[in-house]
């Protein structure tokens, strides 16, 4: 009996060990695996390009009325009325009217040659109480309040003529 047992014993204390041995073995692995995985993630270096284009943005248009606007107020000698501006975006994203400015003289009709000077000046408002956005692929209706006075001096053949104020936009993206 002492030997069998003998037998036994040394045959698990072989097991034993072999498991340790393998155990020890696969642990050193992976951590040695880990720390070079972790090295080379750390040590790793690319390099590439990319390339990509900018849009350009497309003048905003701005015209006076168009059928379909009506004017809610009339100029007359000594008076003020309002300026109706159509401001249209052909961009496929919204704008924002940063400024309004004037560009050259106020104008009347070709069917008014003698109302020359006008004698009209156009006041662009400082500013706008809220952003004015004019959505992309549309136009909007700015009426900007009071700003074209007629002096007094006014010719009277300028009596019913429609007058061209030439408006600018400042707008950005």
């Amino acid at each position: 009996m002492t030997t069998a047992t003998r037998s036994r014993r040394s045959s698990s204390t072989v097991r034993k060990g072999r498991v340790a041995r393998t155990a020890a073995t696969t642990v050193a692995l992976c951590l040695l695996g880990g720390m070079g995985s972790a090295y080379a993630y750390w040590a790793t270096a690319g390099a590439g390009s990319g390339s990509a284009t900018n849009g350009t943005m497309q003048d905003v248009t701005v015209d006076a009325l168009v059928p379909g606007d009506t004017l809610q107020t009339s100029l007359v000698p000594g008076g003020t009325a309002d300026v109706i501006v159509r401001a249209g975006n052909p961009n496929p994203h919204p704008v924002t009217v940063h400024a309004l400015g004037t560009s050259g003289a106020v104008t009347a009709d070709a069917a008014h040659p003698g109302c020359s000077p006008t004698d009209i000046t156009f006041t662009p408002p400082a500013g706008f109480q809220e952003p004015v956005v004019i959505p992309a692929n549309t136009s909007i209706l700015l009426t900007l309040p009071g700003a074209a006075s007629m002096g007094a001096s006014s010719p009277s053949a300028c009596q019913g003529a429609r007058f061209a104020v030439p408006v600018t936009l400042e707008v950005r993206k």
